[in-house]
């Protein structure tokens, strides 16, 4: 893991360097930059990977006090992790909450951005997202200790695989899962950040029906590609993300939850290769 300073703290991140195009992929709520471990396995021959590890409750390092730990705050923090590392015309992919980090910076149309990828993500007025979001999201109400009591619970696997954990998100990664609850366990200021990052989210749930209305002018490539069986991210809202994108297509992945790259790592790998080959039409 390399470690990088900014205005918010110490992040983590995984940068496999090389000189192919770059492809930086943002990870969801709970969850840390392993999420992507295997789809980088698939593009790193031919593209320089990098995936931080964002301030969303599996992070290693508390954030400095004061921080915006809010979604706009967490994507503006992207944005400075671009510009640190230098990083320009990347293909952005985002999962989970990270694809709604993504269509905030498509919204704001963020000049690093060359293409979009948004992998079964929050969308429109399902943010937090399903019963899964929604109970996260409720959690944030109690205490940094009382969130930490209530987390103790996710260190057994019947617990994590109910439907208002991690059970309708991944049908194949709860080693995974077990993983990226430890940090908030440990560290007393992770638990602080993350009950931050919830409450934030609570206060601003129209947030990425505000951000839809401006996706129509993203004009560069983007590719929507989503589980056709996810049940905590509606398959409609993939096809209708497609449909407002100028440049957008869907590609629906079979034999999978909302968290594709656990579930079909390959199907993802080569659908993001694919779509970086691709011409870009202007």
């Amino acid at each position: 893991m390399n470690r990088i300073e900014l205005s918010a703290g110490t992040l983590t991140y995984t940068d496999t360097g090389g000189d192919g195009p770059v492809v930086v992929l943002l990870h969801g709520l709970m969850m840390d930059a392993t999420l992507r471990d295997e789809t980088i396995a698939g593009l790193s021959a031919e593209h320089r990977c990098v995936a931080p590890t964002l301030p969303l409750g599996a992070h290693r390092h508390g954030m400095r006090a004061g921080t915006d730990l809010s979604l706009p705050g967490v994507a503006r923090l992207v944005v400075e992790f671009l510009e640190r590392l230098a990083l320009r015309d990347v293909t952005l992919v985002g999962s989970d909450t990270g694809g709604a980090l993504v269509q905030l910076l498509m919204a704001e149309g963020a000049p690093a951005v060359g293409r979009a990828v948004l992998v079964s993500c929050d969308a429109f007025d399902n943010f937090p997202p399903g019963l899964t979001g929604r109970t996260l999201v409720l959690t944030g109400r109690l205490s940094p200790r009382l969130f930490g009591l209530f987390m103790q619970q996710m260190r057994l696997r019947p617990l994590r695989r109910l439907p208002i954990a991690f059970g309708r998100l991944t049908k194949r990664g709860d080693a995974a899962t077990a993983r990226w609850i430890r940090p908030v366990l440990r560290q007393q200021e992770i638990r602080r950040d993350t009950v931050r990052v919830l409450r934030a989210a609570a206060a601003d749930t129209g947030l990425l029906l505000t951000a839809a209305e401006r996706l129509p002018d993203f004009e560069r490539p983007a590719l929507v590609v989503w589980a056709s069986e996810d049940r905590v991210m509606p398959p409609e809202h993939g096809r209708r993300l497609a449909r407002l994108l100028p440049q957008g297509r869907l590609i629906e992945v079979a034999d999978s939850y909302t968290l594709v790259p656990l579930d079909r790592p390959a199907e993802l790998a080569r659908a993001v290769g694919e779509f970086t080959r691709a011409p870009h039409v202007t």
